[in-house]
């Protein structure tokens, strides 16, 4: 594997949360984190893609993209410091990861929200000149980012959308994230009634899909719905 790849997040890592968290002491590693302890990566790529999301996405999936990116940055600096990974790669995965989502894309197609997503997150990248291992962990990424199991492996930057995307839609593996971080983040990227909406694109694709990727995960709809630790920001 070259450098680049590296460093953009490629290497592979087990898919399982359980092998993943083996060697974590979560009550030791989480401390208090703010948005401004986080830097959000500005070049100008990152900002065309933020441009485009903000376009394209309703606010709600908008503020769910940012806040993914918060939650699994908050993760990895306190709980997997030597994962290699590049933060602009990991907030453009982020921003594109629910395009499929949008009722244009979502019903254009007869694929999974997930895997159109990741294609038209590649052919993006490309018109943008992102390099081809960025352009392409991006969509491998956003393909695999409901990719939640026990076998096998996955990229880091697909385990890092894996912590963030269930921790802010079911609510999972809350301990890896302090509350006063969970707070700072939703103070300044609002859920408004996230739930309620996440819910809904989730029976959505499935209605329209029922051989959609999201049916393999059984009561997907009614485990977001049932998310305590956001409860409370859901208002």
């Amino acid at each position: 594997m070259s450098k680049m790849q590296q460093d953009h997040g490629w290497a592979a890592v087990p898919r399982s949360f359980e092998k993943l968290l083996t060697s974590v002491d979560m009550k030791k590693n989480t401390q208090p984190l703010k948005v401004e302890d986080i830097d959000l990566p500005s070049s100008e790529l990152a900002q065309q893609v933020l441009r485009y999301a903000k376009e394209k996405l309703s606010s709600e999936t908008f503020n769910h993209s940012l806040r993914v990116f918060y939650y699994g940055r908050a993760v990895t600096m306190q709980h997997f410091p030597d994962w290699r990974y590049s933060a602009e790669t990991y907030l453009l995965a982020c921003l594109l990861h629910d395009i499929g989502t949008v009722p244009a894309n979502m019903t254009s197609t007869h694929l999974s929200f997930e895997f159109h997503g990741g294609l038209i997150s590649l052919e993006l990248l490309k018109s943008l000149h992102a390099d081809i291992e960025q352009a392409e962990l991006v969509a491998e990424t956003i393909i695999r980012h409901q990719d939640i199991g026990d076998s096998g492996n996955v990229t880091t930057l697909t385990a890092i959308i894996l912590f963030a995307t269930v921790l802010d839609n079911a609510g999972l593996n809350g301990e890896l994230v302090h509350q006063e971080t969970i707070k700072s983040v939703v103070d300044a990227h609002p859920r408004n009634q996230w739930t309620d909406c996440f819910a809904s694109v989730v029976r959505r694709e499935c209605e329209l899909k029922p051989w959609a990727n999201t049916t393999r995960i059984e009561g997907f709809a009614e485990m977001v719905e049932k998310n305590e630790l956001m409860a409370p920001y859901d208002r």
